[in-house]
């Protein structure tokens, strides 16, 4: 199950790398113990093997990817010599593969000219966009829809600025009236357009913001951690094809290859559309800058040492897969999304279930049908464990009921929010299995209604 033919191809990278410093005299580490660490290793593999299958198709429940060999690779070759692209004294070779990957990433947003770099991963990534924004619009409001990711409220009593959320709307994207009458107070700065949330894969009405942004003036952050990569998807519905279409006149995005871009964690990446917001981040370091005249990455990163590895990992990548519309990263995007709809049409058509809001991105979420919406919740667990027993690893969310259509007949509404089930068919691989997924979802749910 787990990929180990690469190794062999590591062994022979590590020999070209080696060949690099023929004129350095011979030195090993006398001190290693290659027993005492093969021990140790297996140790450490026995102890790795208490985790859910995240590499299998079966996984299906959070928003994990297995990384490319190729990053995996990339990575582990990096650690020989383990550089840091915080000034190019730790990292001239990574660091110039950082802001290669970085470009590209930026043209796949429609930007030639930005300004950006990764990160650790979306926190810091959102972190550095809305510090920015409070920079230039200093003691202003940030709003984003309640369905966002909680770190933007976070992020935002970390930086002392105001935050208010915006309500969402019944396929859980920011609702525009409140968006409006919020607006209408001419105290918000900032608006975060999620461009894919990380419950529902939902995406904000990105053209309907950037309308209301030519009348109030805001700044416009596209927080697209989980959903960036769908801008080259080719087979987006109409609304979210328009939201991507339109995400180059955003001020700034964020965009996590730690999730759909086959990364290992964690790869963050901020971009800002106007290079100029680098002289915010000007800085006096008496030792770090002085080596080279050219650009080192940590003249505009709030973080210091970041892992040079990563940017490495990135590159390879994206020089084995394009950012491409129509190539073959693209078309690993379309199969989880092609897979995330013919689960929710199998879920539509089960009457064993409630399906959740069509999805927008690769996220479906439904619960079993039940009287009400506690005794659907408390199915929804049961079920979940019914699944795990059998390898099929799904997760739970607790989400509003307005996000649910109700059938065959009304479910009794005892409270505000349902105990969902939640999958995430994000592996090109999902397309093939969910044949078998929806059997092993079926065998669970009978075993469960069955016992009730």
């Amino acid at each position: 199950m787990l990929e180990k033919g690469s190794l062999s191809i590591l062994q022979q990278a590590l020999e070209k790398l080696e060949a690099g410093f023929p004129s350095l005299p011979e030195t090993y580490d006398s001190g290693a113990d290659m027993a005492r660490i093969a021990e140790v290793l297996a140790e450490t593999a026995e102890r790795l093997q208490d985790n859910y299958p995240y590499f299998h198709p079966l996984y299906a429940g959070q928003m994990l990817k297995p990384p490319h060999p190729v990053a995996r690779l990339a990575y582990a070759l990096a650690q020989w010599i383990n550089p840091n692209n915080h000034a190019l004294d730790g990292g001239r070779a990574s660091s110039a593969m950082e802001k290669e990957a970085v470009a590209d990433l930026a043209r796949m947003f429609g930007w030639k000219d930005h300004l950006g770099h990764l990160t650790g991963g979306g926190t810091m990534a959102n972190l550095e966009a809305l510090w920015v924004a409070g920079q230039l619009r200093p003691g202003k409001t940030v709003v984003a829809c309640s369905q966002s990711h909680y770190t933007h409220q976070r992020i935002s009593g970390v930086l002392q600025l105001p935050f208010a959320a915006i309500p969402c709307d019944a396929r859980a994207r920011m609702d525009m009236g409140a968006l409006e009458s919020r607006l209408a107070k001419g105290d918000v700065g900032t608006v975060v357009a999620t461009m894919g949330t990380t419950a529902t894969g939902s995406v904000d009405p990105l053209p309907e913001i950037l309308a209301l942004r030519e009348m109030h003036g805001f700044r416009v952050h596209c927080d697209a951690a989980y959903g960036g990569y769908f801008r080259l998807a080719g087979n987006l519905a109409g609304e979210a094809r328009q939201a991507f279409d339109r995400i180059s006149d955003a001020d700034s995005i964020v965009i996590d290859p730690h999730k759909h871009g086959l990364q290992p964690y964690g790869c963050g990446c901020v971009l800002f559309r106007d290079p100029g917001v680098g002289n915010l981040y000007k800085h006096d370091s008496p030792y770090t800058y002085f080596s080279s005249t050219e650009l080192h990455l940590g003249e505009i990163s709030l973080e210091c040492s970041r892992p040079g590895a990563a940017a490495v990992a990135l590159w390879a990548t994206q020089k084995l897969l394009p950012l491409e519309k129509s190539g073959e990263f693209a078309k690993g995007l379309e199969q989880g999304r092609e897979a995330a709809l013919e689960f929710h049409r199998r879920i539509v058509a089960d009457q064993r279930f409630v399906a959740g809001i069509v999805p927008e991105l690769d996220i479906v979420v439904f619960a079993p049908g039940a009287g009400s919406v506690g005794e659907s919740s408390a199915l929804s667990r049961k079920i979940f464990d019914a699944a795990a027993k059998r390898n099929l690893h799904l997760a739970v969310a607790e989400l509003p009921t307005k996000f649910f259509e109700v059938k065959p007949t009304a479910i009794e509404q005892d409270q505000s929010t349902l105990t969902c089930l939640r999958s995430v068919l994000m592996k090109s691989q999902h397309r093939d299995w969910i044949g078998r997924i929806w059997e092993v979802l079926s065998e669970a749910t009978e075993d469960v209604l069955r016992n009730q």
